[in-house]
C-alpha cells in the first residue's frame, strides 16, 4: 500500500512542477521608474479622460501667484493640443490670487465655479501646485477657494478631488 501511495505522490508532484501553465519568458522592460512628484511647475488642462498636468520646466521660479494665470491662459502647446489637451478657461479678468498658510483664494468675479467642471479643476490644481512651489506647502494641505460671480464662494477644494475620475 505504501508503494502505490509513493508512486501516486511522485506523479502528482511531477505534474504540478511541469504543468503549472507558466512558461518562461525573456527579460521584459518595464519602462523608466516613476520619479515621484515633479519638481517644477505643472499646469493642468482638460482632456476627454479628465485633467492632465503638464510640466512647464521654463517656469522653475516665479514670485507671485498671478503669473500662474498667464500660464493657464497661454493654453497647451501644439503638441499638447495634438495629444487631446485643451484649455477651458476664458479670460476672467479682473482676477486676484492670495494665499496664506496653504489656503489659496482666487477672486474671479466673472467666473462661476462648478465643482464638477474641469475648468474649476484647472484653476484648483494649477494654483495648488504653484502654492507648493512658492511656499513649500505639502500638496495634501493646500486648499483652494474660488470667489466668483456675485461674491459666491466655492470650495475649499483640493486638487485630488479633480483627479479621481
Amino acid at each position: 500500500m505504501t508503494r502505490p501511495r509513493t508512486a501516486l505522490t511522485c506523479c502528482v508532484l511531477a505534474l504540478v512542477a511541469v504543468g503549472c501553465g507558466i512558461r518562461p519568458t525573456g527579460v521584459t522592460d518595464g519602462g523608466t521608474a516613476p520619479s515621484g512628484i515633479s519638481k517644477g511647475m505643472r499646469v493642468y488642462f482638460a482632456s476627454d479622460s479628465g485633467l492632465r498636468g503638464v510640466s512647464r520646466p521654463s517656469m522653475k521660479k516665479f514670485h507671485d501667484l498671478l503669473g500662474v494665470y498667464k500660464l493657464l491662459l497661454a493654453g497647451p502647446t501644439p503638441e499638447e493640443r495634438a495629444a487631446g489637451l485643451t484649455n477651458l478657461l476664458v479670460n476672467a479678468e479682473p482676477m486676484s490670487v492670495t494665499s496664506h498658510q496653504g489656503n489659496v483664494t482666487i477672486d474671479a468675479p466673472r467666473y462661476f465655479a462648478d465643482p464638477q467642471d474641469q475648468s474649476t479643476g484647472q484653476l484648483v490644481c494649477t494654483y495648488a501646485r504653484a502654492e507648493v512651489l512658492l511656499h513649500n506647502t505639502r500638496p495634501d494641505k493646500v486648499q483652494v477657494t474660488i470667489v466668483g460671480q456675485n461674491g459666491m464662494r466655492a470650495g475649499p477644494y483640493q486638487c485630488q478631488q479633480f483627479l479621481t475620475h
